[in-house]
């Protein structure tokens, strides 16, 4: 397949090449005071996303394994997008104590990413002891500035949250991806609008995990949260288009979607949760 066309569509088609692009810093649109970060595994799901109003991108490969470090060449086709691209550093699934091989390709990546044109970085990195690997945190903040730091679910594998919120703010990080420690955003409310009182103006809280259009509004009301974070929710699983199936082989972990469909962000799922996210404002 010639590098300028997926399925069909060239890339010139896709709203792509816009030059403006928004701050590092920026948190929502004028007039929303809550923003909408859409989690996206592809190019053209961040388009989907741009389509659907979402208000900021994480960019991930490997959604299966909770996100890893995407390509070179899915982060600089998705940077032409007009929204901010967050790309997520983290050079395997599992736990968030890595090797300094590990550690030194994060470092790299981040260049990567910057140089690409992202707006930002997700990371997240711990010592054994659950608590936040200062030292080496504060050296990627060092390596990834001007960019924007998100300090993701890591976040809700930490011993103590307010202690780690105390260590993300002395290291500058600018938000906090967090579930409240449990399976989902809506059952740790109680903990997330705690950390929200806690941080005040001092660092950003955005409430991710298992959010969907209709859980947005009672959200915000109940934690006050400004941002939101959606993934599967803002999915839709499609058809391959591959007309020839092995039924008899399986790629990848045991579980895993099948080779006969592809799960890509929906546009207009996108819009749904963006308009119950206004009508919160």
């Amino acid at each position: 397949m010639p590098p300028d066309v997926v399925q069909g569509n060239p890339v010139s088609s896709w709203p792509l090449r816009v030059i403006a692009r928004r701050p590092a810093h920026w948190k929502g649109v004028e007039g929303m005071p809550v923003a909408v970060e859409i989690c996206v595994s592809d190019v053209p799901s961040a388009v989907a996303a741009h389509e659907g109003g979402a208000d900021r991108v994480e960019l991930c490969a490997n959604l299966g394994e909770g996100g890893t470090t995407p390509s070179a060449g899915t982060i600089a086709p998705a940077c032409r997008l007009a929204l901010p691209i967050h790309v997520i550093i983290r050079p395997r699934g599992g736990d968030f104590c890595y090797l300094d091989v590990e550690y030194e390709a994060m470092r790299h990546d981040i260049r990567v990413a910057k140089t690409l044109g992202a707006s930002g970085v997700v990371l997240g990195l711990l010592h054994p002891d659950g608590t936040v690997d200062r030292e080496r945190t504060a050296a990627l903040i060092e390596i990834a500035r001007p960019m924007s730091t998100t300090f993701h679910n890591a976040f809700d594998m930490t011993r103590d949250p307010r202690e780690a919120l105390e260590t993300l703010i002395g290291l500058g990080v600018d938000r906090i991806l967090t579930s409240g420690g449990t399976r989902s955003a809506w059952e740790g409310r109680d903990r997330i609008a705690d950390l929200v009182r806690l941080a005040g103006d001092r660092i950003v809280l955005m409430a991710g995990g298992g959010i969907s259009a209709e859980d947005v509004p009672r959200l915000i009301a109940a934690t006050s949260v400004r941002e939101v974070h959606v993934g599967s929710h803002a999915s839709t699983t499609s058809a391959s288009q591959m007309t020839f199936h092995n039924p008899e082989v399986a790629i990848g972990r045991v579980g895993a979607s099948s080779e006969a469909t592809i799960v890509r962000t929906d546009a207009e799922k996108v819009r749904e949760i963006v308009r119950s996210a206004r009508s919160s404002a």
